[in-house]
């Protein structure tokens, strides 16, 4: 198959979930300036970073829907016009009631387009493709972390953290109209496309719809034992994930006072994080295991957490938050490919929206436990040790889990015997 698809829809549709994602977490490096211009405390901060997720919840099955029965090119269009409102909108409030309710608006918009894009892909991508479809466009989650913090540190030289959110807001309205020019919803509706190249995808595609079994729809997925399996596990990860991604920069803060500095520290974690998570990803492809893949990097971050609560040395320190930080986002690859191994057919796409739309409030539950228990002690020690207990539950759900694959692979070969 030619590269026209993956140079005009991959490119265009990881711009604009770097440019969510930025939104999405500016909060956490920009935090102690919101901190000491609104006079909250830890817990509150906490709040802040995390309601974002409880709004996120309500538009996950909805985006689907509309992008499945609708146009998932519009539907991101519309979303994102309305996501760069509200992080723009933020750079404006006045109160912690203000832009707490900027950030949970923020979250429902942003909620619905996850799954629009999966939609999309799904409408341009074979099985055998969609695979590295969706490891391309999740590599902009560390990309995005990468880039926003030497960008927020280098803003914050020149303007106050309201003014740096506004300026950060402004980029997914622009980009809403690059996206509603380049993407098309379907092969059939794409001219720059050789006829030759779309008559053979959509051949392929109409093929595998063919042989897709029936959805069960949501109330299989709620009954069924396996499911709620894999959302406590993606809980417990998210819980870990989003408590680290956005109190690090306060972290990395008691280093240094120079925001450009903080900035570029803030940005070598997740460096390393983009590393670890081509890596680990092609890794497991190669081995074709997914389970180890995910809990062992999700056991080495929640080690690296508590030894770093011994740890003084800055260098030091900085080096266990890069381990934490490989060890947190190294599971992304390997995690999507297991729902498919243990879930059945009929059930597995509803059994992702919950995953994804239920599991993902442990992104509230992470910043806001982290801010709590830093308001409690004084220190970021107990946040930390809570984070890494959420992690290696979540390798232990994991390994539980497969068990589920290696027993349903057993069942495959018994009847082809």
């Amino acid at each position: 198959m030619g590269a026209s698809k993956w140079l005009r829809i991959i490119p265009v549709a990881f711009i604009m979930y770097m440019l969510a994602y930025i939104d999405r977490i500016n909060v956490g490096i920009l935090m102690p300036y919101i901190q000491e211009d609104l006079k909250i405390n830890a817990s509150a901060a906490g709040d802040i970073a995390g309601i974002f997720f409880v709004g996120y919840l309500i538009f996950q099955i909805p985006g689907g829907i509309l992008a499945a029965k609708w146009s998932a090119k519009k539907t991101i269009f519309i979303l994102m016009l309305l996501w760069g409102i509200c992080a723009t909108a933020a750079g404006f409030v006045q109160t912690e009631g203000q832009l707490k309710a900027v950030r949970f608006a923020l979250g429902v918009a942003e909620g619905g387009v996850w799954p629009a894009v999966l939609v999309l892909l799904a409408n341009w991508f074979t099985i055998k493709e969609r695979a590295r479809a969706n490891a391309f466009w999740m590599a902009c989650l560390p990309v995005s972390a990468m880039l926003m913090a030497p960008l927020s540190g280098f803003l914050l030289k020149f303007f106050d953290w309201k003014m740096v959110l506004i300026i950060q807001g402004i980029p997914p309205i622009i980009w809403a109209f690059v996206w509603y020019a380049m993407i098309k919803d379907k092969p059939s509706d794409a001219r720059w496309m050789k006829q030759e190249e779309k008559e053979k995808l959509l051949t392929e595609l109409a093929a595998e719809q063919n042989k897709n079994v029936q959805s069960e729809g949501y109330m299989a997925a709620f009954k069924n034992k396996t499911v709620w399996g894999l959302v406590i596990m993606y809980f417990l990860w998210m819980t870990g994930f989003y408590g680290y991604t956005l109190w690090v920069p306060s972290v990395v803060g008691t280093f240094t006072k120079d925001p450009v500095t903080l900035g570029w520290l803030t940005a070598i974690p997740f460096t390393c994080a983009l590393i670890g998570m081509l890596i680990n990803s092609y890794w497991s492809d190669k081995r074709m295991n997914r389970v180890q893949h995910v809990a062992i990097p999700l056991v080495i971050a929640s080690i690296s957490m508590i030894i770093g609560q011994f740890v003084t040395l800055p260098v030091l320190q900085m080096v266990l938050l890069s381990i934490t930080a490989i060890g947190v986002y190294a599971p992304y690859g390997p995690l999507w490919a297991i729902p498919t191994a243990i879930i059945p057919a009929g059930v597995v796409g509803a059994a992702l929206g919950l995953q994804n739309a239920i599991g993902n409030l442990g992104g509230y539950n992470g910043p806001k436990f982290f801010g709590v228990l830093t308001d409690m002690t004084g220190n970021y020690h107990a946040g930390f040790y809570f984070l890494a207990a959420a992690l290696f539950l979540a390798a232990i759900m994991t390994f539980i889990l497969g068990k589920f694959m290696t027993s349903n692979e057993d069942s495959r070969l018994k009847s082809a015997n």
